[in-house]
């Protein structure tokens, strides 16, 4: 059946292109009323919020959009497509979330200025809210506040900064001049951490050549250099610093140190006897000979009283059996265990306390210190005794002794003496008030009698009298030294 054009003419859609004519049509005319009929139907939509107050909106379900019936329903709506899609962490903030449906302003009032209550806001008040201020991107900080990051320092505003605490990056000198004005500026701030810090720089970033020859003139920071790499133990770099200054003494010292970390005391003895050839001053040569002198005695001795004490015949070590090893002991050490176990040996020994204090040149004050206290631990006072014996040229004997006699009584008395014992050095101090004192401390009365009665002292008798055990040996001294008629007149003229 064929259709009319008429209904033809209602099939089809109308268009705004046209089939080309060769009929003159005024074509800008034509333009003008379809952009005037694509404004027309815009308008609708960008008044919609104009309408607002006065168009109900509704639901699909045909019940006002904010009743109380559709919040229910959307309520339970929202719930059913939670538990239907995968859940995912919740970040937690304190700021409130925007919706659209909590939300006072739409696209259109944005621009606008105007809120869904109705009233308009200024675009300051509208950017001031909480809501919105929350989503608007944070303005650049002025660059003044970005000053602490950047590094165009001068050196020595770079080494206030390191004083005061802050980051800075020493990158930016790169040149061997502006590391070398860096390091002269921290040297003047008398700051030591900001030096070492500058030195660490330098150590990192020029060659050893140039930062040795740099320092050569530089005294203060060579120390500090040098004190670094010492407490980091950078012995390497410590040796070539100190070769490339020519300081072969320290050169020879700092080699010496490594004896330290040999454990095994023959290898010891054998580079300390390697180091004999360092050129080293002419103390230094004479401690470092006698070091390599007594480890290699030590070895011996260690040697052969380890044999005599598990064999067992040996009385001493069987009474005091040995707590410790000899080897790498200090000489002041070694001269007491030889005083202590090997103290009768004859001075040819290498164990002979006597052969220790001649090879090793031991004062004679040293010597008999130690000696004394060796002996006294043993409870060998004759040893003791005979330490303090001495002949004159008519063969009177007499004690006599490098240190002062308050000083032995106090060996004496850590060492447990007797009372007999101690009394004979009381005896022999010097001060009567000392004498006194330490004769009343170790209650050796004979000592306090004989002193206040070569003091001629009545009083002094009488008031010690007193303190003495009643019908004693030293009451009855007393009693006569008062009662002879002789002392009695020295005593009363005396006083």
């Amino acid at each position: 059946m064929m259709k009319s054009k008429a209904d033809e003419e209602e099939y089809w859609n109308s268009s705004k292109f046209k089939a080309f004519t060769f009929d003159d049509e005024d074509d800008e005319f034509s333009g003008l009323k379809e952009s005037k009929r694509a404004v027309n139907s815009i308008r609708p939509l960008v008044e919609e919020d104009d309408d607002d107050d006065d168009v109900e909106k509704v639901s699909w379900s045909g019940e006002p959009v904010g009743s109380i019936s559709w919040s229910v329903r959307e309520t339970a709506a929202s719930n059913q497509r939670t538990d239907r899609e995968p859940t995912f962490p919740k970040i937690n903030t304190d700021t409130t979330t925007i919706s659209k449906s909590n939300s006072g302003y739409s696209l259109s009032s944005l621009f606008k200025g105007k809120s869904k209550g109705g009233t308009f806001q200024s675009l300051t008040d509208t950017l001031s809210d909480s809501s919105v201020r929350l989503y608007a991107p944070e303005l650049r900080k002025p660059k003044s506040e970005y000053k602490d990051y950047v590094s165009d320092w001068s050196p020595e505003e770079t080494v206030q900064r390191m004083q005061q605490g802050k980051a800075v990056s020493l990158e930016k000198f790169r040149s061997r001049q502006d590391k070398l004005l860096l390091l002269d500026s921290a040297v003047s701030a008398h700051d030591g951490n900001v030096i070492t810090a500058v030195l660490i720089f330098l150590k990192r970033t020029l060659s050893k050549e140039v930062l040795f020859g740099e320092l050569e003139s530089r005294e203060t920071a060579l120390r500090h250099l040098i004190q670094y790499l010492t407490e980091t133990r950078d012995n390497r770099t410590l040796l070539e610093l100190l070769r490339a200054l020519g300081r072969t003494e320290d050169v020879a010292l700092l080699q010496y140190k490594e004896h330290l970390s040999i454990s095994d005391e023959n290898k010891r003895r054998d580079f300390l006897k390697s180091c004999l050839n360092l050129p080293f001053s002419a103390e230094d040569s004479a401690h470092v000979q006698d070091h390599y002198t007594l480890l290699e005695r030590q070895i011996i001795i260690e040697a052969t009283d380890r044999q005599a004490e598990r064999g067992g015949n040996v009385e001493i070590f069987k009474k005091f059996p040995r707590r410790a090893s000899i080897l790498n002991m200090p000489l002041v050490t070694t001269l007491y265990y030889c005083c202590f176990y090997h103290y009768t040996e004859s001075e040819g020994m290498y164990s002979s306390p006597l052969n220790i204090r001649q090879t090793f040149k031991i004062p004679e004050k040293q010597y008999f210190v130690t000696a004394l206290s060796a002996r006294a631990k043993l409870k060998a006072w004759s040893d003791v005794d005979a330490l303090f014996t001495s002949r004159n040229w008519l063969g009177f004997t007499r004690k006599k002794s490098p240190l002062n006699f308050q000083r032995v009584v106090d060996i004496l008395q850590k060492n447990s003496a007797p009372t007999q014992v101690l009394k004979d050095y009381v005896a022999l101090v010097d001060d009567a008030d000392v004498r006194i004192s330490l004769a009343q401390k170790h209650k050796c009365h004979d000592i306090v009698i004989n002193t206040y009665r070569d003091l001629k002292d009545r009083q002094l008798l009488l008031g010690y009298r007193v303190k003495v055990e009643r019908g004693s040996a030293e009451e009855r001294k007393i009693d006569e030294l008062i009662s002879n008629p002789v002392r009695k007149r020295m005593m009363t003229s005396s006083s």
